[in-house]
């Protein structure tokens, strides 16, 4: 019998979908499973961008050019440019989602055996495209209490080798919901440019930015322009996960040149996406607002119920819409399966994602769960009851619930 390439058995699980059966068959036995665990949003997709789509007329489904029709280029450069990026069409090549952005991006800088250096925890998939690409992920950890802010430069520069060539970073960030500042974007463009590195600026999150606090990008940056490669979508920003429509912006010439290459062999992003995605840009900024209100809301309410359970801890995140709580538990992955196999509350139970799988380094963040606060008020309510229930049973504990101790 065949086998499966060594890179097929490598190719790391996705921790936020890998417990989907266990969610699946908590369903079937009648329960109420509160979704915690992936950033898919409930907020509406801009009635703008849904007309778009049903409002469309043409006679053939056709290829589009590879790096996206110069028209949806054209509007994304309105968009970007009114945050102060200041490109044109030729900088933007349109994706199949961010994951393609971020994968065009890392096979036209990066060769087999290259090192990128990436604060972690991270999203995820960083790991699975990095083991497409066979780019090998230097870690540096950043750490829940001081709310993972970005590590020291000078753990930065313990991790350079003449093989490293890339810093990403994901701001605000997915899983902590960190949100870089001037004073760290401007110490990683100092970094990029004494070492020569490509800075890659994940920013699926930038319209989420909370408290009045303001989002920088390395766009933003002077000096830098041959070293930023962007990588966004519209997944987040629009509620539209579904469309599967990013871009990759960069003002290297050669970069461009060379991912287009890429998007060649693959082909075309999709027409109707584009025609979505155009919409879209005309989106109001009364959306954005409200919908910056409602997830403030939301974080404030999970935030606030986490710090009150005993023995959690969990910053209060700065941007994006998840949180990294720490909980008293002895194994993450263990425990949300147990969440979902084994306990309810009133036939009610949560589905988290184990942090461990935002982590490269083995053995980091085994006590610790990421959240997304994309459920209304009363669900997150809700599911933080069950959790709260759940960690006064659960038979792996690590702590003494403090009202049982003073009972004794």
């Amino acid at each position: 019998m065949p086998k499966i390439s060594s890179k097929g058995q490598h190719m790391p699980a996705s921790p936020i979908r890998k417990l989907t059966p266990f969610a699946d068959k908590a369903k079937l036995d009648g329960k109420k499973v509160y979704h915690l665990n992936i950033g898919q949003p409930d907020i509406a997709t801009p009635e703008g961008m849904l007309n778009a789509v049903k409002h469309i007329d043409f006679n053939v489904w056709a290829y589009t050019p590879s790096e996206g029709t110069l028209s949806y280029r054209k509007k994304l450069v309105s968009y970007y440019n009114k945050l102060g990026y200041n490109i044109s069409p030729e900088n933007i090549i349109v994706t199949v989602g961010g994951s393609e952005a971020i994968t065009i991006a890392m096979m036209a800088c990066l060769d087999p055996g290259d090192e990128v250096i990436i604060p972690e925890p991270f999203y995820a998939n960083y790991n699975g495209f990095a083991c497409e690409s066979d780019i090998v992920v230097k870690p540096i950890l950043s750490y829940i209490d001081n709310g993972f802010a970005l590590p020291p430069i000078s753990e930065f520069e313990k991790l350079i080798t003449d093989k490293t060539k890339a810093i990403i970073i994901c701001n605000p960030n997915n899983p902590t919901g960190y949100l870089y500042s001037a004073d760290e974007l401007n110490a990683l463009k100092e970094l990029a440019l004494k070492y020569d590195l490509y800075l890659f600026s994940d920013e699926a999150y930038r319209e989420f930015c909370y408290d009045g606090r303001e989002f920088i990008s390395p766009m933003h940056l002077d000096g830098i322009d041959e070293h930023v490669i962007v990588m966004d979508t519209v997944s987040k920003r629009y509620s539209a996960c579904g469309a599967r429509l990013g871009c990759m912006i960069t003002k290297n010439k050669a970069v461009i040149a060379a991912g287009l290459k890429f998007a060649q062999a693959r082909l075309s992003p999709g027409m109707v996406e584009q025609i979505a995605g155009e919409a879209a840009v005309d989106t109001p900024d009364s959306y954005f607002e409200a919908v910056n209100k409602e997830y403030t809301h939301r974080r404030d309410i999970l935030v606030s119920a986490l710090n009150k359970m005993d023995g959690v801890f969990c910053p209060n995140p700065g941007g994006a819409f998840y949180v990294v709580a720490k909980l008293p538990i002895d194994n993450a992955d263990k425990f949300c399966q147990w969440m979902l196999e084994s306990f309810s509350h009133n036939n009610q139970t949560v589905m988290m994602a184990p942090a461990t799988g935002f982590y490269s380094t083995a053995g980091a963040g085994a006590n610790e769960v990421r959240m997304a606060y994309v459920l209304n008020a009363a669900d997150l309510q809700n599911a933080m009851t069950c959790l709260e229930e759940a960690l006064k049973i659960y038979p792996g504990r690590t702590e003494s619930i403090t009202a049982n101790a003073e009972a004794v």
